[in-house]
């Protein structure tokens, strides 16, 4: 019967199956930092924690897998040391720490720990040692000796000089009625501390760090007969107001009250949550031209989305920063909060002036500079901020920068500046013109441009969209960064100057005069009507020069037999617009003719191996590239006709041989060679 009911349990279990085996819970980011800190430190002994600690300081983090590789915290170098992993010690003579630290009451562990100031000042009260040391459960964050050290000296004497209040009072905010350990701190939650039921923030964050009141966690999860310790880095202190409340009272933030109450946002910032709010100063405000403050703070949405791009998602304390992190504002941005030594940073800035300063509903960092976001910029204003100045400059020139600065829908296509290396066009109506038409009468967003679609500029031209697989091209020119969306216009950054489309195919071929012998045998050959009409060809172009170079009689020959110069001319055509920027490696191109076009670029574009010597004219219903030869279909190319013969000979052979292994027997190969010689025959 014995042996029955131990057999029973696995029997089920079995039967079960895995889906019956209770899961283990999901390890928290502290205990997955403590369990590599762990691996780290096992070559020393059981439970043995690799540290990191920043060179010239006292500060020890438990590593990560990238901070160990870095050896940096917050840009500083840092020195791996090995220490006993929360709740061991050592034993003399023996390798690691094999011993657990032995349980007694909290009172004595806040010893075991190294908070012995916290146990000074709670044998200086008279209730408090006595509750820590008698029955029930209790959790304490105990603040480090250096937290009490460096405490300012009038705050300190005010604790000290009222120990059975103030200090009482204090401590009692350190404490909550209940045992908490480390796997129960969720992100964003709030525990009742036993000093007039006041709330203490908690923050998990996802590199392990755990903050209290922004007060980072040193050590966790001491157990004590009657509770548990965390050693924490810094006294906290309890929070009564909200980010609204903060902003009223605070002197420095006069602008940013008037503006938060133009924006409305006063409610939210004073609502429920968890924010982080990067606080411009009144200086932040001073620094930005008049024009530009006034514009924003007079226009709602503009002003709306910069408060919201100094608002982040979530309260982020500046403990939990030990290298750069992208955080998105509510406004939709993102932005790099990092940190240089004990400073921290914004997009690499060291703009924050003072940190951490709690609100019931977040936390606010005051910052002196102010961080605008693009949707509240106008055109001239991206422009200042992006590789396309010179293009900017000439549009101003043209007499046509308020288009760049009003309330115009527009997206304007910027050539970069690289692409002035070699001067800019003089100033005249041809240019104005010309700028126009980089002008689109809406504003767009590159992410919903599709293949055909068509754009009308400001010029009153019509310019298309061409879709690539790497590429995102308007007529000639393709986008060449990501596109910054303003309050009324859109950038887009474009590799080169646009030139809008003037005529068909054949009025482009005509009206050069390096192409009259192409447009004769295009004539010749019938394929006038074809290039005239609407469609979408890639033309390559050979000059004069490619058909003079055509062995004599070769010329005459092919001018003589229209269907065979048909045949080659519609091999220079391509079934589709390809501009150069969307060529990429390689691209095969279906030719009129039938055959593909093998389209190549490598700084040089190539088609079928031969240099394009000038690219992207543009046409109503095409693109023409020119080319100095003129291009030989398959079919014509003795080399491919050699290759087709070894082939069919090939297969050939391969038959026989097939026949041969299938009929186990000497077969005579003389009908295969038959064959071989009436293929090459035809």
């Amino acid at each position: 019967m014995a042996l029955l009911g131990r057999l029973l349990p696995l029997a089920l279990a079995l039967a079960l199956g895995p889906a019956a085996t209770p899961a283990s819970p999901a390890k928290s980011p502290y205990q997955l930092v403590l369990q590599h800190s762990r691996l780290r430190g096992r070559q020393h002994g059981p439970n043995v924690c690799a540290v990191q600690k920043v060179i010239g300081t006292n500060k020890k983090y438990f590593t990560n897998c990238k901070q160990w590789y870095q050896r940096k915290i917050c840009g500083k170098s840092t020195v791996i040391s090995y220490e006993c992993c929360p709740g061991y010690e050592k034993v003399p003579g023996e390798k690691g720490c094999p011993a657990a630290l032995p349980l007694s009451n909290l009172y004595e562990t806040l010893g075991v720990v190294g908070a012995t100031t916290t146990q000074l000042y709670t044998d200086r009260t008279e209730k408090l040692r006595p509750e820590m040391e008698g029955p029930g459960s209790f959790t304490i964050f105990a603040p480090s000796n250096e937290a009490w050290a460096s405490l300012p000296a009038e705050v300190l004497d005010s604790l000290v000089s009222n120990v059975n209040i103030e200090l009482l009072n204090a401590l009692r905010y350190h404490m909550v009625d209940r045992r908490v350990l480390t796997d129960e701190l969720k992100h964003g939650m709030a525990l009742t501390s036993m000093y007039q039921n006041s709330n203490i923030q908690i923050h998990h964050y996802p590199n392990g760090i755990v903050t209290v009141n922004c007060a980072r966690l040193l050590k966790a999860d001491h157990h004590a007969t009657n509770g548990v310790v965390h050693l924490i880095d810094k006294v906290i202190s309890t929070i009564s107001n909200n980010i609204q409340q903060i902003i009223e009272i605070e002197d420095t933030f006069e602008t940013l009250r008037a503006a938060v109450a133009a924006s409305g946002l006063n409610t939210l910032l004073e609502g429920d949550g968890q924010y982080t709010l990067l606080a411009p100063t009144n200086e932040a405000f001073e620094k930005i031209p008049a024009e530009t403050l006034n514009r924003i703070l007079g226009d709602p949405e503009a002003l709306r989305d910069l408060l919201n791009n100094h608002i982040l998602k979530s309260a982020m304390c500046a403990e939990a920063i030990v290298a750069g992190l992208s955080l998105e504002t509510l406004e939709g941005t993102t932005l790099e909060v990092g940190c240089s030594g004990d400073m921290l940073t914004i997009n690499g800035k060291p703009i924050i002036s003072n940190k951490d300063v709690l609100a019931t509903n977040g936390v606010i960092h005051f910052i002196d500079e102010l961080l605008i976001p693009d949707s509240a910029k106008t055109l001239f204003e991206l422009a200042a901020e992006s590789d396309v100045s010179t293009a900017v400059d000439l549009f101003r020139q043209a007499g046509l920068g308020t288009h760049l600065s009003g309330t115009e829908r527009l997206t304007l296509l910027a050539p970069m500046n690289s692409v002035f290396k070699d001067g800019t066009p003089p100033i005249d109506a041809r240019t104005k013109n010309l700028l126009l038409n980089h002008m689109i009468k809406d504003q767009l967003a590159s992410k919903y441009l599709y293949h055909g679609q068509i754009l009308e500029t400001l010029g009153g031209k019509k310019l298309r969209v061409f879709v690539y697989r790497n590429s995102l091209c308007i007529e000639n020119s393709c986008i060449a960064a990501h596109d910054k969306r303003g309050r009324y216009g859109t950038l887009f950054t474009m590799d080169r100057v646009l030139t809008p489309p003037v005529g068909t195919v054949m009025d482009v071929l005509k009206g050069d005069s390096r192409f009259s012998m192409l447009v004769a045998a295009i004539q010749s050959a019938g394929l006038t009507e074809a290039l005239n009409r609407e469609g979408v060809y890639t033309v390559f172009a050979p000059t004069n020069e490619a058909f003079q170079a055509l062995p004599p009689g070769e010329l005459n020959k092919l001018l003589g037999n229209a269907k065979e110069l048909a045949n080659i001319l519609k091999y220079h055509v391509g079934d589709e617009i390809l501009v150069s920027g969307g060529i990429g490696a390689l691209v095969r191109l279906k030719s009129l003719q039938g055959d593909k076009l093998e389209v190549s670029s490598n700084n040089v574009v190539n088609v079928n191996k031969e240099p394009v010597t000038e690219v992207d004219i543009m046409a109503t219903n095409g693109v023409v590239h020119v080319i100095s030869s003129v291009l030989q279909p398959p079919a014509n190319r003795p080399q491919e006709r050699g290759d087709e013969l070894a082939d069919s000979a090939l297969d050939i052979f391969k038959q026989a041989s097939a026949f041969s292994r299938a009929t186990q027997s000497s077969v005579k190969l003389a009908p295969v060679y038959q064959r071989l010689l009436e293929r090459m025959k035809h």
